[in-house]
């Protein structure tokens, strides 16, 4: 089954986990034996941390692969993969390590593995750097979906900055192929709700602070639609540790779905917080793409193994999304085009169409 390996240099571009993920995932799926060379070269704290060897151990899991040089702060690994498994599978961060990285890069596997399974993620639900999980439920998941397979997200416990601790167990059963999809008519905004929470010591105030800051600042822009942001109080067996943040979400007439979050840190007014999340919404909302910049990027490997063309609209192209194109393109060999939108309405907007046609991955097991 192994092929010649596929060399990967892990500097380049985002230079970081993303690149881990995107690697991985794609090696396990094609079962092309992978070297990651260079990890997280230009970081601060070079090579593999905890939540990226998490990730690598839970695709070997997954697989019964192979995974030499897998251990903290090591800056090469080498990954064989062999046949991808169902069942229940287990990845702990052991940190804040965020749940939402690992679901994104075991997803496209276990749709390709040979019966359902069931997958327990342990750490951050909610932390910096990375998406929480109420996006990855409340956005995510419904445009993913799109591609035709169901999953289902059980949030046990929520975890927080610095201790982790949370647990999410993520139901879903394989499938034979991926639709493309096309999301290329954004409609107009019809709903606009959210969420604000705080857990653990955190007064209730600054949930209800965090919530009506966001809510004046959307009305500054978006004055004809009722805004409704939900003060939550997370319960004290759900949450594990300290922790206070928003989500807010825009849906549209045609499915679109854009978000803006923002998480508390010691010493920031909660205010400020919810004002944070407002205008990254708004900032959402004004390039005319349908999808928003952080939805960009983890779409790129479904579009790569889907059967057929699909395109997406967005605003300007981050550099996540270039990352996963290159190697979608470079070990899946998938053919992407991004372009200029022509459309009349996004002429004085940064608008792009990314195109992809994708591999039309057929699981080996069904």
């Amino acid at each position: 089954m192994a092929g010649p390996r596929v060399e990967v240099d892990g500097s380049i571009m985002e230079g970081g986990g993303q690149i881990l993920r995107v690697s991985t995932a794609l090696s396990c799926l094609l079962g092309l034996p992978l070297r990651v060379q260079k990890i997280r070269a230009g970081r601060s704290t070079p090579g593999l941390r905890p939540q990226h060897l998490s990730g690598l151990e839970m695709i070997r899991d997954l697989c019964d692969g192979r995974l030499e040089g897998a251990e903290i702060g090591s800056t090469e690994i080498t990954f064989t993969p062999e046949k991808i498994k169902g069942g229940i599978h287990t990845a702990d961060t052991k940190t804040a390590g965020s749940v939402c990285l690992l679901m994104q890069v075991s997803m496209p596997c276990v749709l390709f593995a040979a019966s359902p399974s069931e997958l327990h993620l342990r750490g951050g639900t909610n932390a910096e750097m990375a998406p929480q999980i109420d996006y990855t439920v409340m956005v995510f998941k419904p445009i993913v979906e799109k591609f035709g397979f169901r999953f289902n997200c059980d949030i046990k416990t929520r975890g927080y900055y610095p201790k982790g601790g949370g647990e999410v167990i993520v139901r879903m059963s394989p499938v034979k192929q991926l639709n493309p999809i096309n999301l290329i008519d954004r409609g107009c905004v019809t709903k606009i709700y959210g969420r604000a929470f705080v857990a653990g010591v955190l007064p209730f105030k600054v949930a209800k602070d965090m919530a009506a800051a966001a809510v004046r600042c959307i009305r500054k822009e978006i004055r004809d639609l009722y805004v409704n942001i939900q003060p939550v109080q997370e319960p004290k067996d759900q949450a594990f540790g300290n922790g206070n943040g928003i989500i807010i979400i825009a849906e549209t007439s045609t499915g679109c779905l854009f978000a803006g979050s923002s998480l508390g840190k010691r010493g920031v007014n909660a205010d400020k917080v919810g004002i944070e999340a407002a205008e990254m919404l708004l900032a959402n909302l004004r390039h005319g793409g349908t999808v928003d910049e952080y939805l960009q990027d983890q779409l790129i490997v479904f579009m790569a193994l889907a059967n057929g063309v699909s395109r997406i609209k967005t605003g300007p192209v981050t550099l996540h999304t270039q990352t996963a194109i290159h190697f979608a393109e470079q070990i899946a060999k998938a053919k992407f085009i991004v372009k200029k939108s022509e459309d009349e309405e996004d002429a004085s907007k940064d608008t792009y169409i990314i195109e992809c046609q994708g591999i039309g991955m057929t699981n080996p097991n069904l």
